[in-house]
């Protein structure tokens, strides 16, 4: 059989499998419309992402994952509570490195349920370790909601915390944020001279981009605003790093975090939800004691979880991506859904890394 007709098969086994777990088997088109995603992740997905356009749909991509049209299927018309199966492939630009494939099958299982959403999470991590037990797979987990709690609870301007929220997903930007903002590092000289500058829009540059002349000049208010802003705390940076550098089985990440709490009461919330998962990891016979956690797990990510990620890899094989990789987007609901939300999760599984880990191909 030629490989990607074996590939096909397996994925049908898995879809068959989340299927019998419950899911509604659904399709998406292949092109997605570009404004959506330019909305959610701006500029930067076009490096992730095949793009075309149409004489009368405008902008286009060939679909870099599912969430997002499953997301939108399910706010235009979803029921409550739903379980979402899917099978198709996706397309992923890569200009760094040849070996990774740029076209690939996934296989989703998606919940949409308001009611418990620990024992959602629950639920599709322990569907996935269940399909892949045969792998001997290696899993890890984080929950990207703690760190976004403890950015929100800095004591800085709303201004610093929302670029830092922005680049969560980019840790050597949040770094250097991060860094500026407690004063570890030093303002750029032609930002410092910028924001000297009593009148600086008053030269004799023409004005060029597309940036209009108020914008330029709200953005140099902006720069002076934040030139004001009191330092970040060392105490603060440092609970940050602390935070950044939990990384232990779920039991002992669990202890470790909640001793942060006590000087970071603003992550306290989600140290609980951490509590709430455990609990419905044990209560499906997840192996919680086991279990990999790290703090900052997720980060170089889809933009839209928020919440619980996981991830699932073959031990000695670092050649390979994630077998399966997954997590909570609720925000994402809200943005898709118009001002509706509704809690949910979700996670891919690749069939051509599974059959290869198999060795059916």
């Amino acid at each position: 059989m030629p490989r990607k007709a074996k590939i096909r098969a397996r994925a049908a086994e898995l879809q068959a499998f989340f299927e019998a777990a419950g899911a509604t088997p659904v399709e998406t088109p292949l092109l997605q419309p570009a404004e959506v995603l330019l909305d959610l992740y701006g500029e930067d997905i076009r490096g992730r992402a095949y793009v075309t356009s149409d004489t009368l749909r405008g902008e286009q991509m060939l679909r870099p994952d599912f969430t997002v049209p499953v997301v939108q299927m399910h706010m235009d018309h979803g029921a409550e509570p739903a379980r979402y199966t899917y099978s198709g492939q996706v397309f992923r630009r890569q200009e760094d490195d040849p070996s990774r494939d740029n076209e690939y099958l996934q296989v989703g299982y998606e919940v949409f349920d308001r009611k418990k959403p620990s024992e959602a999470d629950a639920e599709v991590f322990a569907l996935m370790q269940e399909v892949l037990t045969p792998l001997g797979l290696r899993a890890a987990t984080g929950d990207i909601g703690i760190l976004k709690a403890a950015v929100a609870g800095l004591e800085t301007t709303e201004r610093r915390k929302q670029a830092l929220m922005r680049h969560i997903w980019r840790p050597r930007r949040f770094r250097q944020l991060l860094d500026r903002f407690s004063g570890r590092s030093e303002v750029p000289a032609t930002r410092s001279a910028l924001v000297a500058n009593q009148d600086p829009m008053q030269n004799q540059f023409p004005v060029i981009g597309l940036r209009s002349e108020a914008e330029i000049a709200a953005r140099i208010e902006a720069l002076k605003e934040d030139a004001k802003a009191p330092l970040l705390s060392s105490g603060q940076v440092e609970l940050i790093e602390a935070l950044l550098g939990v990384r232990e089985k779920l039991p002992f990440a669990l202890e470790h975090l909640r001793d942060i709490a006590v000087d970071m009461p603003a992550i306290t919330e989600a140290v609980f939800r951490l509590k709430d998962r455990i609990d419905a990891l044990s209560k499906r016979d997840v192996d919680v004691g086991n279990l990999e956690f790290e703090a900052s797990y997720g980060r170089t990510s889809m933009e839209y979880y928020d919440g619980f990620v996981f991830g699932f890899y073959a031990p000695g094989r670092a050649d390979l991506p994630p077998v399966a990789t997954g997590g909570r987007y609720d925000a994402l609901t809200r943005v898709l859904g118009q001002g509706r939300e509704i809690p949910a999760v979700g996670g891919v599984i690749r069939p051509d890394l599974v059959l290869q880990l198999e060795g059916g191909i």
